[in-house]
């Protein structure tokens, strides 16, 4: 008898999320910035042995919707965690517990503290915190008496890892695999090359720039005797914002042009060549029909 379940892995902008998951799948599948917010759709990645299944959602940071692009984000917490059979709530301890009481959150207070289903706390970047402190927030959160267990870790430096996953193994539920065991993500190379030059959009350019670029990979031709090419077209509400993604003479787009495809090959294990092209979409980010078509709302049954 296999085991097998959905893992939800939920918490505030910059807690770690993305990192957990592609620590504890082993690879890179979930694009990571120190900036908060980098993650904007549920992201599945699954991690198969002989004996289990596990099934990872990571999931967008925990907000306040301003907009209708963070109100679908928020939706796509929603949903993972009515999907998920164990539900893990990262929390970053290297915060002042001023900007972060996560008790006092109330999507998390509402929802998270309230479910039946198996809920984990993770408490990560304690390389970054003083022991006493970490020692402190584990008994305090312990004698809530919400949680399956509460366990200290170092998503980045692969610290307790292997406790996390153990823990999910026991609580996860019988039954057969839901994908073969060769399959590890459930998007395709399309998505993933877009998110790539997403995450090195977050990267290269500042303030408002990443959180109005949106990234769709408009063409995907494999050639046999060429490089492959890959056409990627960088969305921007404003035409200012077209020109700081260009930058002067060209540079700024060249630059992370050249960021952008090594990444790629890294990921697909191959040479490509790669064109990027700004196109401004005013207000994309309010506007439900280009939403659709980024794949933020999903057609109705």
């Amino acid at each position: 008898m296999t085991k097998s379940g959905y893992v939800a892995i939920l918490g505030l902008p910059n807690a770690g999320k993305s990192t957990l998951m592609n620590t504890l799948l082993g690879q890179k599948l979930s694009i990571v910035t120190p900036k908060p917010q980098t993650t904007r759709k549920r992201i599945l990645g699954i991690l198969s042995s002989e004996n289990y299944q596990v099934i990872f959602l990571d999931t967008p940071g925990i907000i306040k919707p301003e907009y209708l692009l963070q109100k679908k984000m928020m939706e796509a917490v929603n949903d993972s965690l009515k999907d998920a059979d164990i539900v893990i709530l990262i929390v970053d301890v290297s915060y002042d517990p001023g900007k972060q009481n996560i008790i006092k959150n109330e999507f998390i207070n509402n929802n998270l503290l309230k479910i039946t289903k198996p809920l984990l706390l993770v408490l990560n970047k304690v390389d970054l915190s003083e022991q006493e402190k970490v020692k402190s927030l584990i008994v305090k959160y312990e004698s809530l008496k919400k949680f399956k267990k509460v366990i200290p870790i170092s998503a980045l430096l692969n610290f307790n890892i292997e406790d996390v996953l153990n823990t999910i193994i026991e609580l996860l539920p019988e039954g057969p695999k839901y994908y073969p065991d060769d399959i590890v993500a459930e998007e395709n190379e399309r998505f993933f090359v877009s998110e790539i030059v997403r995450e090195k959009i977050f990267e290269l350019y500042k303030e408002e720039i990443p959180y109005s670029t949106e990234v769709v990979v408009s063409d995907f031709k494999e050639r046999e005797a060429n490089k492959d090419y890959i056409l990627a077209e960088i969305i921007v509400e404003k035409e200012s914002q077209k020109g700081i993604i260009i930058g002067k003479q060209g540079a700024a787009i060249k630059n992370l042009g050249f960021e952008a495809r090594k990444a790629i090959e890294d990921f697909l294990q191959k040479e490509v060549y790669l064109e990027l092209r700004v196109k401004v979409k005013s207000k994309w980010r309010s506007d439900e029909k280009q939403l659709k078509s980024f794949g933020y709302i999903k057609p109705k049954d």
